[in-house]
C-alpha cells in the first residue's frame, strides 16, 4: 500500500514541477509525472530491499525527494534540448528556402 502512495506522490510532484517550471510548452504533460512515478517506485523498492522499514521517516523523505529532483532535471533537459532542436530545424529550413 505504501508503494502506491509513494508512486502517486512522485507523479503529483512531477505534475507540479511540469507546470511550475518555465517552458512547459516544450515537453509533454506526462513526461515529468511519469518520470517521477517511475523513479519513486524504483527508489522505494530498492530501499525496502535494502532493509529500510516502510514506517520509517527517511524512506519517505528519500522516496519523495529523489523523484522530485529527477522531475526537475527531466523538465529542464527536455526544455533545453527542444529549444536547441527547434532552432536547428528552423535554421535548416531557412537555408533550404533560400
Amino acid at each position: 500500500m505504501e508503494l502506491l502512495f509513494v508512486v502517486l506522490g512522485g507523479a503529483v510532484l512531477g505534475f507540479v514541477f511540469h507546470y511550475a517550471l518555465p517552458d512547459a510548452d516544450t515537453r509533454g504533460a506526462l513526461l515529468a509525472p511519469a518520470s517521477g512515478a517511475v523513479v519513486a517506485a524504483i527508489v522505494w523498492e530498492a530501499l525496502t530491499w535494502a532493509g529500510w522499514p516502510a514506517d520509517g521517516g527517511w524512506i519517505w523523505v528519500v522516496g519523495l525527494v529523489l523523484p522530485a529532483v529527477v522531475a526537475v532535471l527531466v523538465c529542464r533537459v527536455a526544455a533545453v534540448r527542444r529549444r536547441a532542436r527547434d532552432s536547428e530545424h528552423f535554421a535548416r529550413l531557412v537555408r533550404s528556402a533560400s
